[in-house]
């Protein structure tokens, strides 16, 4: 089969492999139909997470059809069209039994495309496969339901619900990129009074206004001051750093209220200074981890009533085999608009689904 192969710091090639096989009698095999890439493997191919190693198919997050299952699989049967989770869980570990899945201790947690091979294949070996695949409606398109595997739980997850956003609140997303523009959908699910976006591609921000953000601004507009003046000068109800930078976390904590919420969701590479000498005194409660996708069949369920809207984030699509082409305008998104990008589903055609969002 063809997969996208990390092949050391700044290298991939899509190329020829094995095929996988039945591993444990817990696996499953899926065909890959529907793919997308992740900011996390861009870090990967930059040689930001060192547990990659060179040979290893890239990818987390894909829609496909059972092929084939072990003995022990009892929720999908070959034929099944399913959701496959871009976090796996064995079920038995102290981690897995509370339902934090990102911490499984059992061989789990985050291993596709990380620890084992993943996603970005023809095909995928998927561990743990009753509770690491979701059966997916007919009714729910496989690009929308792409964007389930990661981007929104995380955002709903680490952002909405760590940071407990609530009725009346005012709530400011730092980075409007695929996991910022999900956290301004689902924070939306809690009736905050408003919400501010900071983002410094425009194109980007009026992505956030057309998803629901009521106030936007980019780093050069001082978001610090709006954010003041938007509140008579209290801060932020909830604040959710969705970039991994430095200085993004840092002007978070700078724009929270005092008994305030800082949900940080972005990946950092770097040190990040706790400014402790400032925020002792504010009561500020700050959250910090990885997906646990226990949302997602809730998620899920949403879709398919059609409560829940995610497509709308592709901006791109391209046919399975243009795996390279696809990581070429993911990751030059600035330039390309590029907000979410899918390889594969039932066109197979590689278009432009929308143009970038023009500014208003």
């Amino acid at each position: 089969m063809k997969a996208l192969v990390y092949q050391g710091a700044g290298h991939t090639a899509w190329q020829d492999v094995s095929d996988p096989g039945i591993i444990d009698a817990a696996d499953a095999i899926v065909r890959v139909d529907t793919v997308t890439i992740c900011g996390t493997d861009l870090h990967i191919i930059k040689g930001d997470v060192p547990e990659v190693e060179p040979g290893r198919v890239l990818g987390h997050e894909a829609v496909g059809t059972v092929v084939e299952t072990g003995g022990d699989v009892r929720t999908v049967r070959p034929g099944d069209r399913v959701l496959i989770s871009c976090i796996s869980a064995c079920g038995r570990c102290r981690f897995c039994r509370e339902g934090r899945y990102g911490q499984c201790r059992g061989g789990g947690g985050w291993v596709l495309g990380h620890l084992i091979d993943g996603t970005q294949a023809e095909y995928v070996r998927v561990p743990f496969a009753d509770l690491s695949v979701h059966p997916l409606p007919s009714a729910v398109d496989s690009v929308d339901a792409v964007l389930l595997a990661d981007i929104f739980p995380t955002s709903y997850e680490v952002g909405v619900l760590n940071g407990g956003v609530r009725p009346g609140d005012t709530v400011v997303v730092v980075g409007a990129g695929p996991i910022g523009l999900a956290a301004i959908t689902t924070a939306q699910l809690y009736s905050p009074s408003r919400i501010i976006a900071v983002d410094p591609v425009e194109s980007r921000l009026a992505a956030a206004r057309k998803l629901g953000a009521d106030a936007t601004a980019t780093a050069g507009e001082g978001p610090e001051q709006l954010v003041t003046d938007l509140t008579d000068g209290l801060g932020a109800d909830v604040v959710m750093e969705a970039v991994g930078l430095p200085e993004a976390f840092e002007m978070c904590t700078r724009m929270v209220r005092p008994g305030g919420r800082v949900a940080n969701i972005g990946v950092h590479g770097r040190p990040a200074t706790l400014h402790l000498e400032d925020l002792w005194i504010k009561d500020v409660t700050l959250t910090t981890g990885l997906v646990d996708t226990t949302s997602t069949p809730m998620l899920l369920r949403m879709m398919a009533a059609g409560r829940l809207s995610a497509g709308e984030l592709v901006t791109h699509r391209f046919e399975l085999g243009q795996m390279e082409e696809a990581y070429e305008v993911f990751g030059r998104a600035a330039e390309t608009g590029a907000i979410k990008v899918a390889l594969g589903g039932p066109q197979h055609t590689a278009v432009t689904v929308a143009d970038p969002p023009a500014a208003d």
